[in-house]
């Protein structure tokens, strides 16, 4: 689980991210992300989520939020510590959530890793795929 410390909640914070961040993509998800300035107090990476109502009510979108945290908390460790990111979610992670509900196991935690793989992310290089 994300610690709350180290979640992204003000617009301001999001803002500087979407402008001076870079980005990349998938069908599922979107990643933006940013390395912060050497002098930032929180100790980790710290993550941010963006889950439209397009996706479906509060349930659905709270069950989106809930996976994209875990699947983030399973990669965490192979992250570099001084980078804000932003996972936005996109109406095909629904249909992955629903799989992965089913039966497929790890296949949100698949797709969250390969997004940090493409954009090279990741520390040591480690490639699993």
């Amino acid at each position: 689980m994300v610690r709350r410390r180290a979640r992204l909640s003000r617009s301001g914070e999001f803002q500087r991210i979407y402008r001076q961040g870079s980005s990349t993509a998938s069908r599922y998800l979107v990643l933006h992300y940013f390395k912060r300035s050497g002098g930032s107090v929180e100790p980790g990476p710290r993550l941010g989520l963006s889950v439209s109502k397009k996706l479906g009510g509060a349930v659905v979108r709270n069950r989106v939020k809930r996976q994209l945290r875990e699947a983030f908390a399973a990669v965490e460790q192979e992250l570099a510590h001084d980078y804000d990111y932003v996972l936005i979610a996109r109406p095909a992670v629904v249909d992955l959530i629903d799989r992965q509900e089913k039966g497929d196991k790890g296949i949100v935690q698949a797709a969250v890793k390969e997004l940090f793989e493409r954009a090279s992310l990741l520390k040591e290089g480690d490639t699993s795929a």
